[in-house]
C-alpha cells in the first residue's frame, strides 16, 4: 500500500514538467475482464470493521439478552434484525426494499458469515412487533454497549459532558400514517425528540411524536435517563436547549 502511494504521487507530481504530448491521456484500448473464483470485492468494505467491534462489545448479546419480539428462531434471533435494519441504513439504503441487494450479495453475506439475512418483508414486520415499551429495552441495550465504549476511554474523556435536547422534524410521504400531525412548518410528518451526548455526538435517546408536538413535550424523564446514563462516567453534567427547553420549574428532577 505504501509502494502504490508513493507511485501515484510520482505521477500526479505538480512540479513535473511535461513535453507536450501526441496522443490523448486516455489512451488505454486493450481492456478485458476476467471473473476471478476465489478473489471478491465489497464496495462497503467498511462493513466488517463495524461488525466485528460489534462483536467484540457483545451488541448483539446485549439485544438478545434484553429485547423479547420472537417466539422461536427460525432463523433469524433479535440482533439479526436489528444489525439487518442498521447495516443498511450504514450502507446508505433509503428504504427496506434495498436490503434485498444486500440479500443477493454473496461477498457481503460470506463477510458477515450470514447463511442468509431477512428480506424487506420478514424485516417490516420486524419492525410492527415493536412497542413503546420495546423501543425503550432497544435503546437501554444499546446505550449498555456504548458504556463499554466509555470505560475504554481515557480519564478525562468525560470530564464534562453536554447533553443536548432538541427536536427535529421528519416530514413523510403521506398524511394518514399513526401518530402524525401538521408541523409548524406546514410540513405533514412527526417531531422526534432527540437527546445527544454532545462531547461525541451519539444519540441516547431518540423519542418519536407528533409532528405538532411543541419542543419540550415529554422531554424531562428522558433527559433524566441520559444524565443516569453518562452519570457513572461524568465529573461534571451541563444540559443545552434552546429557550423552549428552559423547563425552570423541573430543575429538582433535572438537577
Amino acid at each position: 500500500m505504501r509502494n502504490r502511494k508513493e507511485r501515484i504521487a510520482r505521477r500526479l507530481d505538480p512540479k513535473r514538467r511535461w513535453s507536450e504530448q501526441p496522443e490523448p491521456m486516455m489512451s488505454a484500448s486493450n481492456i478485458h475482464f476476467e471473473m476471478a473464483e476465489r478473489g471478491r470485492a465489497l464496495n462497503y468494505g467498511g462493513i466488517g470493521a463495524i461488525h466485528l467491534m460489534g462483536q467484540r462489545l457483545g451488541l448483539a448479546e446485549e439485544i438478545d439478552g434484553r429485547l423479547r419480539l420472537l417466539k422461536r428462531h427460525l432463523p433469524y434471533h433479535e440482533s439479526d434484525h436489528v444489525l439487518n435494519l442498521a447495516y443498511n441504513a450504514l450502507l446508505d439504503g433509503q428504504r427496506l426494499e434495498d436490503i434485498e441487494l444486500r440479500r443477493n450479495d454473496e461477498a457481503f453475506l460470506d463477510g458477515l458469515g450470514a447463511q442468509r439475512i431477512p428480506d424487506p418483508t420478514t424485516s417490516g414486520d420486524f419492525t410492527r412487533r415493536f412497542d413503546q415499551g420495546s423501543l425503550l429495552t432497544l435503546m437501554e441495550a444499546i446505550n449498555a454497549t456504548r458504556q463499554r465504549v466509555w470505560e475504554k476511554q481515557p480519564e478525562e474523556f468525560l470530564a464534562q459532558a453536554f447533553i443536548d435536547t432538541d427536536r427535529t422534524i421528519a416530514g413523510t410521504l403521506g398524511e394518514c400514517k399513526g401518530g402524525m400531525a401538521l408541523s409548524y412548518k406546514g410540513i405533514w410528518g412527526y417531531a422526534p425528540l432527540i437527546i445527544t451526548l454532545a462531547n461525541t455526538r451519539e444519540v441516547l435517546y431518540l423519542v418519536n411524536r407528533p409532528g405538532n408536538a411543541v419542543s419540550h413535550e415529554g422531554c424531562v424523564p428522558w433527559i433524566d435517563r441520559a444524565i443516569e446514563l453518562v452519570r457513572p462516567r461524568a465529573a461534571e453534567i451541563t444540559l443545552r436547549g434552546d429557550t423552549d427547553f428552559t423547563l425552570s420549574g423541573e430543575t429538582g428532577s433535572l438537577g
